[in-house]
C-alpha cells in the first residue's frame, strides 16, 4: 500500500503536460496544449491539455482526467501502478511494505508478467556484461558489429546462455513462477521448462511507456544454420501483441516528436546503428507486415513517415506493403530504397548523422513517384499499365484530406499524360464503390442488432414525498450532472448567508450544503452513487477553512470518483485560450437553485405521465380511479407551482 503522504507528493509534483507528452505530441495553444487524441481515431488535434487545472479532455471521444486517469487508461494499468510511474518518473521514493504470499497470489497477471519481463531483462543484461560466455559470445557479436557500449546500454541488449535451462532455473530460485514464465515465453515445456532465447544475443522490446513486453533472440552459431531459426521472437501473450508494438519506439519517441518525422526500417540492428549514427528517430516493425495499430501509435507523435528499406526485391516489397493503410490514416509517406547492397545499418556505419540525412532528403520520392516508377514505368501491356495506374489511383482514393487527393492526382495526371478528368472519375468511381460496401455492411449490422434482445439497463431510484406515491423514477440524468458539477467545481463556495436555524443561531449554506439540504427535505437522491458520495463527502467538508471542492475530489483516493471529478472540472471554454466566463452576482445561487427546480420538475413530469398510464388501466374500479384522479390533480398544482418558479428570477 501506499501512503496518503507519497500520494500527495506525488500529485503535487505531477505535471500533466510532461505526462501526457510522453505519449502524444502536444503543442502550445494559448494557455493550454493539444495534440491528437490517443483514445480514438482522432483525424484533428481534439485532445486539450490544461496545465492549469492539471486536466486533460478529449472534446471528440470524451476520454480525460487528470494525470493518473490518462496513465491508468492509456497504459492499461492499475491505479497503485500509476503512481509508481509518476514516482519513477519525479523521483519520488515510495516505502511499501513486502507483499505477502497472499498478496502476491492476488496480483494480476498482466502485473507479474511485467515483473518477470523486468527481470528477465537485467538478468539478460547481467550475462552479457559479466558472465565468461556472455563477454566471449554475446559482447564478441556487438562489438563485431560495432556496436558501442553505451549502445548497448541503451537498448538493454543481453544475452542468453547456451544452457537449455541457464534462465529457467535462475528465474524459479529467484522466487519466480514457472506459470509467468510460460505465459510471457520466455520459457516453453509442461514437465520441464526450456529457455526460449538458449545461446542467442538477446534484443528486449519495451512498450511507449518503457515496459518489457518481448524479446527477439538472435542466433550466432554458424553451425546449426539451417537447424534452427536466426531469430525467434516472443509468441502474442496478454501483455505483447506484434502488431501493435514497435521496435525502439520508447527510445525514439521523443526524437521522432522533436524532428517532426519517423524513419521506418525493418530490423533491429537497422534501429540501433542509426541511432549510433545520430538518427534516433526510427523505429521498425521487424519484418511483419505494418498493422494499423501501429501506424495510430505512430501517428500520437508524427504525420510524417519515411520508409527506408534496402534496393532489393525483399526490400521493394516491404515499402509496397501498408502504403494504403497509411495514406488511409493521414499520413504522409516519403520512400527511400537505399543503393544496392547497403541496408540502413551498413549505410549508417559509412556516413555522419548530417550525410545521412542530406541523402534521405535528396532521395526520398512522395508515394506517387515510387510507385509510379516501380509499377507503371517501362510498361507497354495496355492492360497492365491500366491495372498499375489503377492500383495508385486507388491508394490516391483512401487519402482522408480532399485537397491532398486532389494535389496527388493531379501529379499523377501530369506524370502519366493522363487527362486528370479521366483520373479523377475513376477515383470517384472507387470511392462510392466503397462508400457502398461499408453502407452494405452497416446495414448488415444494424441487422444483426435488431434480431438481438435488448436489455433495460436503465437505472432507477425510489422516490417517496409527502406528495407523490412511492414509485420508481429516474430524473433526468443531464441535470444530475450539472448539480454534481456545479459540487465539484463551486461545492464550497458559499450562497446564502444568515440562515437562522430553529434554536436561533446564523448559519451559511455552501452549495454543497444547500442541495443535501433541499433534497434531503424530501429523501431524494441521485441515481448514481458516486453522484451521491460526492454531495455526501462535500457537504461535510465545505465548510473546513481551505477546503477546495474541485482540488479534494480530483485528488480524491477512490480512482472512481476522482476520474469523474476530472472529467466534470473542464470543458470546451474552460480550454479555449483567451476565454474567461463571468458569472453574474448572484449567477451561482440562481444556477443551482434552478438545477434543483428542473431536478424536481423532472420528477414531477414523470409522475403525471405514470398516472396517466394507470388511468388507462384501472378499468371499472371506481376507487382506484378516484385516487389517481386526485393525486393527478394534485400533482399537476406541484407543477404549476414549480413552472412559475422557474419561469421567474426567484430567490428563495
Amino acid at each position: 500500500m501506499i501512503d496518503r503522504l507519497t500520494i500527495d507528493k506525488i500529485m503535487d509534483a505531477t505535471n500533466i503536460v510532461d505526462v501526457v507528452g510522453e505519449f502524444v505530441t502536444l503543442r502550445k495553444a494559448g494557455v493550454n496544449y493539444k495534440g491528437l487524441c490517443p483514445f480514438h481515431d482522432d483525424k484533428t488535434p481534439s485532445f486539450m491539455v490544461s496545465p492549469s487545472k492539471q486536466i486533460c479532455k478529449c472534446f471528440a471521444c470524451g476520454e480525460g482526467g487528470t494525470a493518473i486517469n490518462f496513465l491508468m487508461k492509456h497504459e492499461q494499468i492499475t491505479y497503485p501502478e500509476a503512481l509508481r510511474w509518476l514516482a519513477k518518473k519525479y523521483n519520488i521514493e515510495i516505502q511499501e511494505k513486502e507483499l505477502t504470499d497472499e498478496e502476491k497470489k492476488e496480483q494480476s497477471d498482466r502485473e507479474s508478467m511485467f515483473i518477470v519481463n523486468e527481470w528477465a531483462m537485467k538478468y539478460f543484461e547481467d550475462i552479457l556484461k559479466n558472465d565468461p560466455d556472455g563477454i566471449a559470445i554475446g559482447k564478441q557479436y556487438f562489438r563485431s558489429r560495432g556496436i558501442r557500449d553505451d549502445i548497448i546500454a541503451k537498448f538493454n541488449l543481453g544475452f542468453a546462455l547456451p544452457k537449455r535451462d541457464a534462465l529457467a532455473t535462475a528465474a524459479q530460485k529467484a522466487g519466480y513462477k514457472a506459470e509467468f514464465l510460460v505465459k510471457t515465453g520466455l520459457c516453453y515445456g509442461e514437465d520441464a521448462l526450456r529457455d526460449r532465447y538458449a545461446g542467442r544475443v538477446i534484443f528486449p522490446w519495451l512498450n511507449v511507456s518503457g515496459k518489457v513486453v518481448a524479446f527477439g533472440g538472435r542466433l550466432l552459431d554458424s553451425r546449426t544454420k539451417g537447424v534452427q531459426q536466426k531469430y525467434v521472437n516472443s509468441p502474442d501473450s496478454e501483455i505483447y501483441h506484434k502488431e501493435r508494438e514497435l521496435y525502439g519506439l520508447y527510445q525514439a519517441k521523443k526524437a521522432i516528436a522533436k524532428e517532426d518525422r519517423v524513419y521506418m526500417v525493418e530490423g533491429y540492428t537497422d534501429v540501433i546503428a542509426m541511432h549510433q549514427c545520430g538518427l534516433e528517430n526510427v523505429v521498425a516493425n521487424s519484418g511483419t507486415a505494418l498493422s494499423v495499430h501501429q501506424i495510430k501509435l505512430l501517428r500520437r507523435f508524427t504525420q510524417n513517415i519515411t520508409l527506408l528499406y534496402d534496393g532489393d526485391e525483399a526490400g521493394i516489397h516491404a515499402a509496397m506493403r501498408g502504403t494504403d493503410m497509411l495514406l488511409a490514416e493521414g499520413m504522409n509517406i516519403k520512400v527511400l530504397l537505399l543503393p544496392d547492397g547497403d541496408d540502413p545499418d551498413s549505410f549508417s556505419k559509412k556516413h555522419s548523422a548530417q550525410e545521412f540525412k542530406d541523402y534521405i532528403e535528396k532521395n526520398a520520392t512522395d508515394f506517387i513517384g515510387f510507385k509510379t516508377r516501380l509499377t507503371v514505368e517501362n510498361v507497354t501491356d495496355p492492360v497492365k499499365r491500366s491495372e498499375a495506374i489503377g492500383g495508385i489511383v486507388k491508394s490516391i482514393s483512401v487519402i482522408p484530406d480532399q485537397i491532398l487527393r486532389s494535389t496527388y492526382l493531379s501529379e499523377l495526371s501530369q506524370r502519366l499524360g493522363i487527362k486528370e478528368q479521366t483520373l479523377l472519375n475513376s477515383m470517384n468511381g472507387m470511392i462510392s464503390k466503397d462508400i457502398d460496401e461499408k453502407r452494405r455492411e452497416e446495414v448488415r449490422r444494424e441487422g444483426e442488432k435488431e434480431n438481438t434482445p435488448a436489455s433495460d439497463n436503465t437505472p432507477s431510484t425510489g422516490i417517496s414525498t409527502s406528495l407523490l406515491t412511492p414509485s420508481l423514477h429516474t430524473p433526468s440524468l443531464e441535470v444530475e450532472r450539472l448539480l454534481v458539477q456545479a459540487i465539484v467545481r463551486d461545492g464550497e463556495k458559499v450562497i446564502y448567508e444568515g440562515i437562522e436555524t430553529d434554536d436561533g443561531q446564523a448559519i451559511n449554506l455552501t452549495v454543497a450544503q444547500y442541495i443535501a439540504y433541499d433534497l434531503g427535505q424530501d429523501g431524494l437522491s441521485f441515481h448514481d452513487d458516486r453522484y451521491n458520495q460526492i454531495l455526501s463527502e462535500a457537504a461535510a467538508h465545505s465548510g473546513e477553512e481551505g477546503f477546495k471542492a474541485e482540488e479534494f475530489f480530483m485528488h480524491h483516493p477512490d480512482i472512481a470518483i476522482s476520474s469523474l471529478a476530472a472529467d466534470l472540472a473542464i470543458d470546451r471554454h474552460q480550454l479555449t485560450p483567451g476565454f474567461q466566463p463571468k458569472e453574474r452576482e448572484g449567477g451561482l445561487r440562481q444556477r443551482v437553485l434552478h438545477l434543483v427546480l428542473d431536478l424536481r420538475m423532472d420528477i414531477i413530469e414523470k409522475r403525471l405521465k405514470e398516472i396517466q398510464a394507470q388511468l388507462k388501466t384501472v378499468g371499472s374500479d371506481m376507487e382506484r380511479m378516484k385516487q389517481l384522479l386526485e393525486e393527478f390533480r394534485d400533482t399537476q398544482q406541484i407543477r404549476d407551482a414549480l413552472a412559475r418558479q422557474l419561469g421567474n428570477d426567484v430567490i428563495r
